[in-house]
Parts: structure tokens; sequence; C-alpha cells
């Protein structure tokens, strides 16, 4: 069974540009988060995929300097874009992550997999029920799942969204979903505008300089000190799947 981090990059955001390389202690917030997932114990291989665009070059260049394998494809059809890049890279799990969730904690991925791989399940995430921060969001999902709805669906939502039509028929697919110890989906911890960009500069540069390896106990420990931070973004909505 080979499992592979597949992470959905590019540059064109609408909200803000060139999100996935904008730098906090000159470092690109992709490149922490592929720093973090080197950590996962349990996927064999993080692969980017990310566009055909040349807008997307500079993603490609820091694969080639950090060694990172990429794979190319659709901008619009996201779906398409994981298939041919498990596809190409032999995968039977696939854990699905965005890369703006440079705070991810590589021990909530490997709980996410594990509680996969430890019964039968087609699909397993953290955010079918929300209580893990949102910058958290882990997906672990079977290749034939992931193929099946590469060559059903049909809906645009379904084709940019990647996830569901396997998530939205639990009559199909066995469904699992990780709750964290206590409720914090309060917490927004993904980079989609300017605020939500200055709140994880902040987390970084309090964190990383004594504890690179910080995990999210030690983010949530770090805004008990700083309440105040969390307001930064409080006022972003998250873009809704719509049907």
């Amino acid at each position: 069974m080979k499992t592979i981090i597949i992470v959905q990059a590019r540059m064109t955001s609408t909200r803000l540009p060139g999100k996935v390389l904008k730098r906090v202690l000159n470092k690109p917030l992709l490149e922490y988060q592929i720093e973090r997932l080197r950590r996962v114990k349990l996927a064999d291989a993080i692969v980017i995929a990310t566009t055909t665009n040349d807008t997307d070059r500079p993603i490609i260049e820091l694969c080639d300097r950090l060694f990172i394998p990429y794979f190319r494809g659709s901008e619009e059809d996201v779906l398409a874009r994981y298939y041919k890049a498990a596809k190409e890279h032999h995968a039977d799990v696939v854990v699905r992550l965005t890369s703006d969730c440079p705070l991810i904690d590589p021990q909530v991925i490997d709980k996410v997999i594990q509680f996969y791989l430890e019964d039968k399940y087609d699909y397993v995430s953290n955010s079918l029920e929300r209580s893990y921060p949102r910058g958290m969001d882990t997906e672990v999902f079977s290749f034939l799942a992931l193929e099946q709805a590469f060559l059903e669906a049909t809906a645009q939502p379904d084709r940019e969204h990647v996830t569901p039509f396997i998530y939205m028929h639990p009559e199909r697919y066995r469904l699992g979903n990780i709750v964290y110890s206590e409720n914090q989906n309060s917490h927004r911890w993904t980079v989609d505008t300017a605020d939500d960009f200055e709140l994880i500069k902040r987390i970084i540069e309090a964190l990383y300089p004594e504890i690179p390896n910080f995990t999210l106990e030690d983010c949530l420990n770090l805004l008990r000190q700083y309440p105040d931070w969390s307001l930064i973004n409080a006022h972003v909505e998250q873009k809704k799947y719509a049907a």
C-alpha cells in the first residue's frame, strides 16, 4: 500500500494571489508546509500538484530546490489533476492537503492516515464534523474512490473541490471522521486573505525560531497567551461548496 500526500498549489488565488509563496522569516509558506510534511511517518512520498500555467513556474522552481516531486495539470479541473498525479505516482492511498495550510501538524496527518488504515474506510477526514482548527484539514481516501470520482463526477464543484463526490455519497462509500479532544473549530489557520496571512505570520514568527517542529497544541497555547490575535481574521468567511 503506497500512501502519497498530494498538495494542490497554484499562484493565481483570487483573494490573495501568490499566497503560497509569501515569505515569513525569509522562507515561503509552501516551504514551511513541505518541511512539516516531511515529518509525516505514515506517508511514502509528497507530490505538489500544480498547474500548467506559466504563473506557477515559481512553485516548480521551489519543488526543484527542495527535491520534491510535482505534477502539472488543469487549473480548473482539480479532480483530474489529483487523479493523474496519484496515478503517475502509483498511489494506493491518497492524502489530500491544500497549500494554504502552512501550520498543518504532521501528527494530525498521521492520526488521520492511521484511522484510515486501521479499518476498511473509503474516505476519512477531520473535517466532516469540524472540531480541529481550520488549517489542519486532512483527507485520506483510496485511489479507487478517487478514480471513480474522476470518471463519474460531472458537476463543476465536484471537479473543483475533488472529494465532494465521495463524501456526499455515504450510501456508496464508507466514511470516517476524526474528532479533536475539544472543539477548536473557531480557529482559522488557513491563508486566503491578507488578514489570514497576518495571523499565520505572527504565529510562525513567535514559534518557529525556538520550536521549528511546533505542534497544533503549541499554536493553541500561543493564542491563549495572545487571544486578540485570533480576532485578526475572525471576520473572514470560508468559501463555500456550491452544488
